[in-house]
Order: structure tokens, then C-alpha cells, then sequence
């Protein structure tokens, strides 16, 4: 009887909490307005804290060497954010204008690749009906990508400058959180439950000691790596050397798979002027790419990850399937907060065991 009563309670419980999740989807008209508010507002404190969490360490180094904590704050301070500034005033309306022509000219890039298409469609119309589809279907596939990729590029760099005033906000927050940062972590340590507090600190301090230095060596390559690009295909004489010189340093974040999808818009461009042009393209950033795999990443960012690769490729492929070039990015990290999570965990079952033992 007992038995039977405790399966009623936990399937009157779930009918309860499926009649509670109904009424607040229902209701998501009241809740989602101040959901995205309260989003809005925690953007710029997410963003401060990212750039607290980056900064922090070198700012460490430089106290521990003698340099006042304040004076510390402030070089990095300066250095970071003018650095960052002085990179978006110029290079954003720059981008914007690229941007601009690309789209103005997309008429006259889409007759030539029209063309090319015709002439792939020439060559292969003897091959068999399915084959002659799909390479249809990837074209059109392939230029709908594009498409969305230059309006997702450039809604982009226009909400980044009516977002003027959120942005200005954010070094104040990081300088703040920076000069408190001790403070912020004693807040935190008497606000967490005392059973949670030296588990929590471990397990923040297993992430740390491996995310923290592959973000912020990885960060730094992809900064390397977009420049030069930018610069060599301004040499080399490739359009829109500083939005192609961006797109392969962001995509250079994404182990593996990166430099292919940072290649292919240097490849479309350049195929528009001629094919010594595309052959220079691939040049540049597999050349760029040989210099990150052999001496950049192991001077930099070294094996701070200690994964297989079959792991990591495992969750690209997986965060590509879920979240598109987004999930692409985020699937290292999350990949390594989630080993660091089961670890933890399974060091807290094998240490409550023990204990069960022993008493």
C-alpha cells in the first residue's frame, strides 16, 4: 500500500509540474518582455565579466612582480580597451563600406558565378541524373549560405553601432570588477552554501586551469592569424582583404574545421577576379595555418585542452548539428566544462563511498 501510495504522489507531482509548465508557456507574454530586459542588461555585465576573467590573470602577474595592483589595472586597462577601441573605430566603418560594395556588387558576382555554373552544368550533364542534382542542390544550397552570411554580417555591424551607449558601458564594469576582484570573490565564497564551497572552488579551478589558458591563448593566434591575413591578402591585391582577413582570424577559434570554412569565402572572392587569384588565396591561409598548427598554437596555447582529438572532433560535430557556426565555437569549451564536471562528480561518489564505509 505504501508502494502504491508513493506512485501516486510522484504521478501526481509530474501532472502537477506539466500543468505548471502549460500555464507558463501559456503565459510567456507577461514574461518574456522582462526576460528580454533583464537580457539587455545583463549583456554588457556578461561581456565585463568575460574580459574581467581574461585580464585578471595578467594583471595578477604584474602585481606579484612588484607593480602597485592600481597602476597594474591601468596599463592593462589602457592597453586592452585602446587597443580594442582604436581596432573598432577604424576597422568597423571599414567593414561596413566592404560590406556595402560586396552587396553592390553581388549582381555582378552572381552573372559570373552564373556563368561558372553554367559551365559546371555543361561539363556534367553526361553524368548520371542524381549525381548532376546534387551538384545543383549544393550550388543553390551554397549560395543561400551566402547570402545569409553577408545579411547576418552586416545586421551584425550595425547593431554593434546602435548598440553604442551598451558598449560604452562595458569598460567601466571590467575596471570596476577588476580593481574588486577579490572582493567579488569573497562575496561569492560566504554567499555559496558552506557544503558547496570547497567542492565549488575545485571544480572552478579544474575549468580554469585548462579553459583559461586555451580562450585566452587561442584568442591571441586568432588575432595573430586574422591580421596577418588581412595583410597579405591586401598585398597579394584580393577585395575586401579586411572582412576576409576577419572572417578566416574568427573562424581560426574552431579547431580542425576552422581554416576550411575561413578559406571558402577568400575562395569565392577570389574566384570573381581570376583563378592565379584563388591559387594565391589558398596559398595564404593554408601557408597561415601551417604557421599556426607548428608554431603558434604550441608556443601559445600549447596542450592546455589534454584531449583526444577524436573528442574534440566528436563535439564539433555535434555543436555544428545543434547550433550551426555558433555551436561550432562554443563546443570546446563546453566540452571541457562538461569532462571537468563528470570528473568532479565521479571523485565526489568515490569520496562519499569512503565515507559510507567508513561509518
Amino acid at each position: 500500500m505504501n508502494i502504491q501510495m508513493k506512485w501516486y504522489y510522484r504521478l501526481g507531482f509530474l501532472l502537477l509540474l506539466f500543468i505548471v509548465l502549460f500555464i507558463f508557456v501559456k503565459l510567456q507574454a507577461l514574461w518574456v518582455p522582462v526576460l528580454e530586459v533583464l537580457v539587455t542588461l545583463l549583456i554588457p555585465f556578461s561581456v565585463a565579466a568575460f574580459i574581467t576573467y581574461l585580464l585578471h590573470p595578467i594583471v595578477e602577474g604584474l602585481h606579484q612582480r612588484g607593480l602597485h595592483r592600481g597602476v597594474a589595472i591601468l596599463i592593462i586597462y589602457i592597453l586592452f580597451f585602446g587597443g580594442l577601441g582604436f581596432a573598432f573605430y577604424k576597422g568597423i566603418p571599414a567593414m561596413i563600406i566592404q560590406l556595402r560594395d560586396l552587396a553592390e556588387n553581388a549582381p555582378y558576382f552572381a552573372a559570373q558565378y552564373k556563368d561558372m555554373i553554367n559551365n559546371i552544368m555543361d561539363q556534367t550533364e553526361t553524368w548520371p541524373a542524381g549525381i548532376h542534382q546534387r551538384i545543383e542542390d549544393g550550388i543553390n544550397r551554397m549560395e543561400a549560405w551566402l547570402d545569409g552570411v553577408l545579411a547576418g554580417a552586416m545586421t551584425f555591424l550595425m547593431d554593434i553601432v546602435n548598440s553604442i551607449l551598451t558598449i560604452a558601458v562595458i569598460p567601466f564594469i571590467a575596471f570596476y570588477m577588476l580593481k574588486d576582484f577579490d572582493a567579488m570573490k569573497k562575496a561569492a565564497w560566504y554567499l555559496t552554501p558552506r557544503q558547496w564551497r570547497q567542492p565549488g572552488t575545485q571544480f572552478l579551478h579544474e575549468v580554469d586551469k585548462s579553459l583559461g589558458s586555451y580562450i585566452r591563448g587561442q584568442l591571441l593566434v586568432c588575432l595573430v592569424i586574422g591580421v596577418l591575413s588581412t595583410i597579405f591578402f591586401w598585398i597579394a591585391g584580393i577585395k575586401y582583404a579586411l572582412l576576409l582577413g576577419a572572417i578566416v582570424g574568427i573562424t581560426n577559434v574552431i579547431p580542425y574545421f576552422g581554416p576550411i570554412i575561413g578559406a571558402i569565402p577568400a575562395v569565392i572572392i577570389a574566384a570573381t577576379m581570376s583563378v592565379k587569384m584563388v591559387v594565391i588565396s589558398l596559398v595564404i591561409v593554408f601557408s597561415l595555418q601551417f604557421l599556426e598548427g607548428n608554431i603558434l598554437s604550441p608556443l601559445i596555447v600549447g596542450k592546455s585542452l589534454h584531449m583526444h582529438p577524436l573528442m574534440i572532433m566528436f563535439a564539433l560535430l555535434a555543436g555544428g548539428e545543434i547550433g550551426g557556426i555558433l555551436g561550432l565555437i562554443l563546443a570546446v569549451p563546453v566540452l571541457v566544462v562538461l569532462r571537468a564536471a563528470l570528473i568532479h562528480a565521479k571523485d565526489h561518489i568515490i569520496l562519499e563511498r569512503k565515507k559510507q564505509r567508513q561509518t
